[in-house]
């Protein structure tokens, strides 16, 4: 486009007309700065020590040289005082006579700096300089006697009280009169107060109190405000009680003046005065003092209402217990206004003036003072609007200077800090990084305040807000310029490991914080960052979720495609033998970082070689002899294959220093080392258990939730089955009972003649028995009910063994046996109650086992397995208890098998004397 409109020729030939104008600009050049007898004059000596050529560079250089020399005046005296002030020293007192004012402030500089910096300690010394001061302070420059004059109030801290009452208070007497200027009289104000810290009480009541006194009735009211503001010395040096008629009615007339400045001085002075007064001074001075200043603020100069803004909090809290509740809501009243000065009504747009934003920066200042005198109780009522407009003002600096003083107002609310979430929000997400960097002077405290005492925080879903929060205003440092204030976020949120939950921390910030480390190019954002997620994995308490980050470290770091990155999993390393200990860091990263030493890249393998000291302190032996073989190992490969001149160097000097550790290292800090080491180790050790527990108390509650549901289900199961068992077992001894009378019946009334033994059966039976008794010992593991169902065999087997095992009797008398029988049923009834005695004592037995059971499964139900051993427990104890009842039933049946073979004894011998009788 401009091409086109573009003419070629003309533009060849402006180019030209310009290097033709520039070719007859002559401008003349000189070959040097100085001329030969210049040069020649500036030459010295190079033979000439510091003092000798001090010396003649004073007496015939130029004025640049000696000022020079002047300046270097307190190298000269730390080298050599006495030559410095024998030779030196006069000459520099003779060229100030007449001298300009560069000089004049290069010699009060060296001066001054001589007396701060205690370089002489002799006190002739400083006597001298205090003549060289005394004779320039009243210099018609005013820039330069206020330099002399900083001097001489520097010199006063050294000077002796004898010296100060010759040399100083004579010349103070006299230029304090009204006849000397006024530069000699604001001079003497301030050397006054200087004086009267260093002099005895009485010498000042005596002597200067009546000057000071003098002094605030001057005619110019620079002298009474310069004067006002050192007669809070001068009280401290005399003591209240000496001085209090006379300096608080000049107080009180000085407050009263027609100047503001000597006004505001007065009122400063009171202020200061405060806590030395007595509760009837503070009543009956500076209570009606204060409320008057209060009213008729509107009416005053801003520059009294900034200082009344900067002064009120020192006020209420001085003025608190003398004040009635009136008083205390006028001042409250006073201060909200001052908090909204310079405000306009409609949309708080600020005007342009600096000293109403001066006054609300004032208040920010005086915020923590303002909750005490509120109380934190009645602060959300009478407080909170000044606090929430200071927080949102729409002047950075007064939202600066709230973010200061956030954290004071944060621990004084510290039961309801939740009252000022929504503000500390607002100042996290301040467009201003000024607010920001402000706040994070104290974030860590402020943080630690709000989530571990903010309670309300999870119920009224502001957690999530403040998470937010704070990862919004890193992403906002973050994209600025000011890297600074990003390194400095980064070590403020070291202490989210702590007061965050581990999930949280996992989800949202670990994952920043890793990006940080792999794509910010700001070296120490990277360190920082660095720093801060080694602490976040060593809080961590989940042990997937550490295995997850160590795993992007090695994959994003150590593994990565960029050497920069494999030089932050180096710069991981070196944080983590800080935060660490040596056996968790030997475990997940010494092997990743010596295989380093097989890097392309030299630089790498450098920063391998300076770390490699390091990893050898990490290194206990025996236990971590393995591994020291391998750092051996890593350093033999630098040494021999190594071609690069640098790493090579690098690796020579780590490889003396690795000779030296042992040798040079004091026992006394290798034991320290190893009991920090030992430290971190338990501490590693008590948050992995602390995980372990809280993963077994949730499944304790589960469990105990599931448990005591399936014990209740049990309850009832246990209860049915063991009625079911009892009434079986009774059911079937009652059966075996009538069978055994129908068997005897039947066979009293057969007439068989061929009797048969019963020995073969009576054999026979302890031996089922033992097996039954076996089976059930052996038979602990099969369900519950198919125990049962065996258990009810057992009962059925034995009934009809012992039914079978009865003997047949032949050849006898019918009506003996008759006789016989019924005394044999009456005798099996005898033994079938005995029976049923003992099936009760055996059901009492089972009912005891049962509770007992049921006290080892309440006690049981805090571990899972103890409750399944415990059930196990209950099966086996029941399988002994269905064994002593099959002994019981045996030993029962060997009395009744006894009895049985008594009375066939006797039947037999009934027959045989029958059968005599019939031959």
């Amino acid at each position: 486009m401009f091409s086109s409109r573009m003419n070629p020729s003309s533009l060849l030939y402006g180019t030209l007309e310009e290097m033709h104008e520039l070719a007859f600009i002559e401008r003349p050049i000189r070959r040097s700065l100085k001329t030969a007898e210049e040069i020649d004059q500036l030459t010295v000596d190079e033979d000439l020590n510091d003092i000798e050529r001090a010396v003649y560079l004073l007496s015939v250089g130029q004025e640049v040289q000696r000022a020079s020399v002047i300046s270097n005046l307190p190298s000269l005296v730390r080298q050599n005082p006495a030559e410095t002030f024998r030779r030196v020293v006069p000459k520099v007192r003779d060229i100030l006579n007449g001298s300009g004012a560069e000089i004049q402030l290069a010699a009060a500089a060296s001066f001054l700096t001589i007396l701060q910096d205690d370089i002489i300690l002799i006190h002739t010394h400083t006597y001298s300089i205090l003549k060289t001061v005394l004779l320039h302070l009243n210099h018609r420059d005013t820039v330069v006697s206020n330099a002399w004059l900083e001097t001489l109030l520097s010199a006063i801290n050294t000077l002796p009280k004898e010296t100060i009452k010759q040399e100083v208070l004579n010349p103070l007497l006299y230029q304090s009169q009204l006849s000397h200027s006024l530069q000699a009289r604001l001079a003497s104000c301030r050397i006054l107060g200087k004086v009267s810290c260093k002099l005895d009480s009485h010498i000042v009541k005596k002597e200067l109190l009546p000057l000071a006194r003098s002094l605030c009735q001057d005619v110019e009211f620079e002298v009474r405000a310069s004067m006002c503001r050192q007669l809070e010395t001068i009280v401290r040096a005399t003591g209240v009680e000496d001085v209090r008629a006379e300096i608080f009615s000049d107080l009180i007339e000085l407050a009263a003046d027609e100047e503001s400045s000597v006004r505001l001085a007065a009122f400063d002075t009171i202020i200061n005065l405060m806590e030395l007064m007595d509760s009837d001074d503070r009543l009956h001075v500076v209570v009606p003092l204060v409320m008057s200043v209060c009213d008729e603020s509107a009416q005053m100069d801003e520059t009294v209402v900034a200082s009344l803004s900067f002064q009120f909090g020192k006020l209420c809290s001085g003025l608190a217990d003398s004040l009635s509740d009136e008083q205390k809501r006028n001042l409250l009243q006073r201060f909200k206004m001052l908090c909204n000065a310079g405000l306009q009504a409609e949309g708080n747009e600020p005007d342009d003036n600096n000293e109403a934003t001066l006054i609300r920066c004032n208040c920010c200042y005086n915020l923590p003072a303002m909750v005490v005198f509120v109380e934190p109780t009645h602060f959300l009522s009478e407080l909170y609007p000044s606090v929430s407009g200071l927080c949102c003002d729409p002047d950075v600096s007064v939202r600066r200077s709230a973010a200061a003083s956030f954290y004071q107002v944060v621990k004084l609310l510290s039961p309801n800090v939740q009252v000022v979430h929504k503000e500390l929000l607002a100042l996290l997400q301040d467009d201003a990084l000024e607010v920001l960097d402000a706040l994070m002077n104290h974030l860590e405290e402020t943080l630690e305040l709000i989530i571990s005492r903010g309670e309300n925080l999870t119920q009224d879903n502001k957690f999530p807000e403040l998470l937010s929060a704070l990862l919004l205003a890193e992403q906002k440092v973050g994209c600025s310029l000011r890297w600074r204030l990003h390194e400095k976020l980064l070590q403020r949120y070291n202490c989210l490991a702590r007061l965050l939950p581990g999930e949280l921390l996992h989800q949202n910030f670990s994952p920043r914080i890793f990006t940080i480390l792999t794509t910010n190019k700001v070296l120490p954002v990277q360190k920082e960052a660095a720093r801060t997620f080694c602490i976040f994995l060593r809080y961590n308490r989940k042990p997937e979720q550490r295995q997850e980050m160590m795993g992007r470290l090695l994959e994003g770091l150590a593994q990565g495609r960029s050497y920069w990155n494999r030089l932050r999993f180096l710069d991981v390393c070196e944080m983590a033998t800080e935060i660490f200990s040596r056996k968790y860091f030997n475990k997940h990263f010494l092997i990743p970082a010596l295989e380093l030493v097989h890097d392309p890249v030299a630089n790498v393998r450098y920063k391998l070689c300076q770390l490699l000291p390091r990893f050898r302190l990490s290194l206990h032996l025996p236990a971590d002899k393995q591994l020291l073989q391998q750092l051996d190992f890593c350093v033999q490969k630098l040494l021999c294959k190594e071609k690069d001149k640098d790493v090579v160097a690098t690796i020579r000097k780590t490889v003396l220093e690795l000779d030296k550790l042992d040798l040079t290292e004091p026992f006394q800090k290798r034991q320290e080392r190893d009991l920090l080491d030992q430290k971190k180790e338990k501490e590693e050790t008590l948050l992995l258990e602390m995980q372990l527990e809280r993963q077994q108390s949730e499944g304790k509650l589960n469990s105990d939730k599931h448990t005591e549901k399936k014990r209740k289900d049990s309850k009832t199961t246990l209860s049915a089955t063991k009625s079911m068992s009892v009434s079986s077992s009774g059911a079937t001894l009652s059966s075996s009972g009538k069978e055994i009378r129908k068997a005897k019946l039947s066979r009293s009334r057969s007439l068989s003649s061929q009797p048969t033994t019963s020995k073969p059966s009576n054999s026979d039976r302890p031996l089922k028995v033992k097996e039954l008794s076996s089976s059930s010992a052996l038979g602990k593991s099969p369900v519950l009910q198919n125990k049962e169902d065996c258990l009810r065999t057992t009962h059925f087997t034995m009934s009809t063994q012992s039914t079978s095992s009865m003997p047949v009797l032949i050849r006898c008398n019918t009506t003996s046996l008759l006789d016989r029988s019924s005394n044999l049923d009456h005798r099996s009834s005898t033994t079938d109650h005995r029976t049923s005695i003992l099936d009760q004592r055996d059901h009492r037995t089972s009912n005891v086992d049962h509770r007992s059971n049921m006290m080892e499964q309440r006690t049981t139900t805090l571990d899972h397995r103890d409750h399944k051993t415990s059930t196990l427990d209950h099966r086996d104890h029941r399988t002994s208890t269905l064994d002593q009842r099959s002994k019981t039933m045996e030993r029962v049946c060997g009395v009744k098998d006894s009895q049985s073979r008594k009375l066939s004894i006797n039947r037999k011998s009934n027959s045989y004397s029958v059968q005599s009788e019939r031959d």
